[in-house]
Formats: structure tokens, C-alpha cells, sequence
């Protein structure tokens, strides 16, 4: 559940940084008016995001165990791609990413009355739509079919929910100037986080790739600790919800996640190292204020 609840909360927070930037910006600038066609763009890119994971979830029932696992699989290496492109690019634009909504505000305001509807729902919806593709990789790496008899587990939902709405509040409570948070620091701990998550999550996909007979090596295992290992402990469920491991991990797995994790940590961390020195200016420390 922790996963799916920072997944939520990083997620959430870079929509409703989104949000609250294109809000303050029609209120400050006398547009009030057009507010009701942000709201549109949010409720619409919430209906296409909550469609998805029902599509995510019930889609595959009724196939083949085989056919199962390789959309399993195929999806959940879409989820790692997804959240790999999302850490970096945010790493990258999280100071700029202000002014690029304020330049399409005014492109949009006046021109097509359908424009700011579309540029809310895509800028809502990318996270939506990412926010359901890794909860259910993340999901199903846990149960191994991300339901039981036929219905989502209610323990990363829950997560991924308080993660949405503490990201709702906060959100309000930048807009309204109420907190100051320092973005850096934020997106650099959640962003390393998430990359352990995203290795977990890449080795499930193989492992569900090798069961469905795409992928070799399912009996070659790297390691088995189900002597010692207690499935039913707290330090079992910690490492299996958080990280995604298995006690019986294969050695294309291993592999995958060492091959992942190392090189997309350190690309990441020295990304982080570099940014405060690109962007070095005399101004102010990154925060909610300057980004809305």
C-alpha cells in the first residue's frame, strides 16, 4: 500500500501542480470566466483515466492463463518505461513547467473555445492514464492477477486514493499560498524511490513473460529462500508490496532489475546533482510558489 500511496501522491501532486497553475493564472489575469472549461478538461481526463483501469483490470478475463501473463507482462514493462520517462522529465522541467502552461493558456484563450478543455485534459489525463498503468503493474505483482474473485484488492487502491487526495490538499494549499514546498527535494527522494519500484515491477513483467512461455528461463533460478522466508510476515509483505520481490527469482529477473536499477539510478542522482548548477541564477529555492 505504501507504494501505491507515494505512487499517488507523486502522481496527484504533478497534476494538481498543473491545475493550480492554470487556475491562478485566469484568475490573475482577469479570465475567471474560463475557469469552467479547466474543470471540464479535469472531470473529463478523471473519466478517461478511472475507464482505463476498469479496462486494465477486467479486460483480460476470461483469456487464456498464457495469453494473461503476456499482457500482464507487456504491460507492466509499458508501466516501467512510463514512470522512467516521467522521473526524468520532471527532474528536467519542473522549473520551466510554469511558463510553458501560461504560454498555452494565452495561446488557447483566444483561440478555439474547446482549446483550454483539451489542454486541462491532456495535462491531467497523462497522469491519470500513468497513474492507473502503474498501480495495476504494481497491483498485479502482488496478487498476480491484481484482483480477487473477480474484484480489484482493496489495499493499493486505498493507497493509491489517500495518495490522490493528500495531493488534492496540497495542491489547494499551494494554490491558496498556504504551504511552500520545495519540489526538489521532493521529486529527487520520490523519484529514486520510484526507481526501485520500477525495477521490481520490470522483473515481474519478465518473470510474467517467461510463464507465458515468450521469455526463457523460468526454472533457472538466481536464488530460493522459501525455506526461510515467511510469506505471511510483515518484513514479506514490506519487500513484496514496496519492491516487488520474490523468493524464488529467476536469473533473467536478477539480471533485468541490476541492469535497470544501476544504470537508471545513477543517471537519475546525477541528474539531480547537475540541476541546481544548470539552473543555477539568483533566485529564490525551488518551490510551489515560483512553479504556480
Amino acid at each position: 500500500m505504501l507504494a501505491s500511496y507515494l505512487i499517488g501522491l507523486r502522481e496527484g501532486l504533478e497534476a494538481a501542480l498543473v491545475v493550480s497553475v492554470l487556475v491562478a493564472y485566469l484568475v490573475k489575469t482577469g479570465r475567471s470566466a474560463l475557469l469552467w472549461k479547466i474543470w471540464v478538461g479535469v472531470g473529463v481526463a478523471v473519466a478517461v483515466s478511472l475507464a482505463f483501469g476498469a479496462l486494465l483490470t477486467f479486460g483480460p478475463r476470461g483469456l487464456t492463463f498464457e495469453a494473461q501473463e503476456a499482457i500482464g507482462g507487456s504491460l507492466s514493462i509499458v508501466a516501467v518505461v512510463f514512470v522512467t520517462w516521467m522521473i526524468f522529465w520532471m527532474a528536467g522541467n519542473a522549473r520551466s513547467l510554469a511558463g510553458e502552461l501560461r504560454g498555452r493558456v494565452d495561446d488557447a484563450a483566444g483561440g478555439n473555445p474547446l482549446a483550454l478543455v483539451v489542454i486541462a485534459v491532456l495535462a491531467v489525463g497523462r497522469e491519470g492514464l500513468e497513474t492507473a498503468l502503474i498501480v495495476w503493474s504494481t497491483t498485479r505483482s502482488v496478487t498476480g492477477t491484481g484482483t480477487v474473485d473477480g474484484v480489484p484488492t482493496w489495499e493499493p487502491l486505498l493507497g493509491v486514493a489517500l495518495g490522490l487526495a493528500t495531493a488534492v490538499v496540497l495542491g489547494f494549499l499551494i494554490y491558496r499560498g498556504a504551504v511552500t514546498l520545495n519540489l526538489t527535494v521532493f521529486f529527487t527522494w520520490t523519484g529514486a524511490f520510484l526507481v526501485l519500484v520500477a525495477g521490481g515491477v520490470l522483473a515481474y513483467g519478465v518473470h510474467d513473460l517467461q510463464e507465458a512461455r515468450f521469455l526463457p528461463g523460468l526454472h533457472s533460478l538466481a536464488w530460493d529462500v522459501t525455506g526461510w522466508y515467511d510469506a505471511s510476515s510483515v518484513y514479506a509483505a514490506v519487500l513484496k508490496g514496496v519492491f516487488n520481490f520474490s523468493p524464488q527469482t529467476t536469473w533473467l529477473e536478477a539480471t533485468v532489475w541490476v541492469l535497470y536499477v544501476v544504470p537508471v539510478m545513477f543517471l537519475f542522482l546525477r541528474a539531480v546533482r547537475r540541476r541546481p548548477t544548470a539552473a543555477a541564477r539568483p533566485a529564490a529555492p525551488t518551490s510551489t510558489k515560483e512553479t504556480a
